[in-house]
């Protein structure tokens, strides 16, 4: 009987072993490798840096119209918001008092040219006098002052002259510039005065119109020196972008015409103007807008996705990369966004594994590989059918 307990033990604690290296072989077949995760490997390439500055519109050219005479507004000669071209009539200043100076000072052009005749016959006369000892010479030298005296008198009633059809013609309120005009601030019949401070209208010319974009004097300073080290290589070109206050992107691109030359005490800003076409009158003067320059290119501009890149409890941008088929996180350091994609400017660089998908299921120190973003596998599997 001690026997056959023995052997039912035996075989108990044989079946037993035997039962747990299947469970330990089970447990083997079916432990986890790495954990796959999207993946991207990190490339260095040229890229044109883009910067997004505030700006307002200005009109192109402006002219404030007022008269140099005095006078009555006998007419109107024009449509208040209608474009004007230059040398319009836009208003008529009663011309009756300045037609009547005119013709007096035409009399008196008459009466002095009539003068001046006189005066020198007689001076002529008493040249010859003097010589024959006639008369003295006292008497010729008055008879020549006398001549020259009305010999500017002539001069005086020319300029006279002149003056009147100056002022004549300044009752005709003519347009300095083309463009388009505004309101008017006087209506037939007010009285108005030589170089008054109120302005009867304004012309503005809008096509082209000049875009004032702001820029901060130390962005201007950090541009400056990334140029000057070789970091950035300076653009080929002035172009620029607006995006209009909807949102939108205007048709046309606009050319960068100068950089003031002093930065502002209050703002610590520096304006720089472009120049835009404006065929459609889109733009209109004092519309906010955004303006988008090409500052250079960055010769080596690593540009990683945007959802790459999280935030670490410090604030630090932070990117988790496969070293060594682990996951190892890394601080990198942000400039732009171009697109969708960050741009680094430090902690990367070409060749590295950087995670992009399944972020959410890693930590640092754990085992993955390296796959496919999701977007490629759809485009592998659309090849394949």
């Amino acid at each position: 009987m001690r026997q056959i307990i023995k052997i039912a033990s035996v075989l108990s604690a044989v079946l037993w072993l035997t039962g747990c290296e299947q469970e330990s072989a089970t447990m083997s077949a079916k432990a986890p490798g790495p954990m796959e995760v999207g993946a991207i490997t990190v490339k260095a390439q040229p890229q044109s840096i883009l910067v997004e500055l505030p700006g307002r519109s200005k009109a192109y050219l402006e002219a404030e119209v007022r008269p140099q005479v005095s006078g009555i507004i006998t007419q109107r000669g024009f449509t208040e918001g209608r474009e004007v071209v230059k040398g319009q009539s836009l208003y008529q200043i009663d011309p009756a008092t300045y037609q009547a100076a005119l013709q007096s000072a035409k009399a008196d052009l008459k009466s002095a040219r009539a003068n001046l005749n006189s005066t020198k016959a007689k001076a002529l006369r008493f040249k010859e006098l003097v010589t024959l000892n006639s008369i003295s010479e006292q008497d010729y030298d008055e008879a020549y002052a006398a001549y020259q005296a009305a010999a500017a008198s002539v001069s005086v009633a020319q300029a006279a002259i002149n003056t009147a059809k100056i002022n004549l013609e300044y009752t005709a309120v003519q347009a300095p510039i083309s463009g388009r005009i505004g309101t008017s601030s006087v209506t037939q019949g007010a009285l108005v005065t030589a170089n008054q401070t109120n302005t009867l209208a304004t012309i503005q010319q809008l096509d082209p119109i000049n875009i004032d974009i702001t820029q901060s004097s130390a962005q201007m300073l950090r541009l400056k020196e990334k140029l000057k080290s070789g970091e950035l290589n300076a653009a080929d070109n002035a172009g620029v972008k607006l995006i209009l206050e909807d949102g939108s992107t205007y048709n046309h691109q606009g050319s960068l015409q100068f950089a003031e030359v002093s930065v502002s005490e209050t703002t610590g800003t520096v304006i720089l103007r472009a120049e835009f076409p404006n065929p459609d009158g889109l733009l209109m003067p004092g519309m906010y807008v955004r303006a988008v320059l090409n500052t250079g290119t960055d010769p080596q501009a690593i540009l990683v996705p945007q959802r790459a890149i999280t935030r670490n409890t410090k604030g630090e941008a932070l990117a988790m990369l496969i070293v060594d088929g682990k996951v190892e996180p890394r601080t990198v350091k942000t400039a732009e966004v171009i697109g969708h994609s960050w741009r680094i400017t430090e902690g990367l660089q070409a060749g590295d594994q950087l995670i992009v998908e399944g972020l959410q299921k890693i930590r640092p120190g754990a085992a993955v590989k390296a796959g496919p973003l999701v977007a490629d596998k759809k485009s592998q599997t659309q090849q394949h059918k």
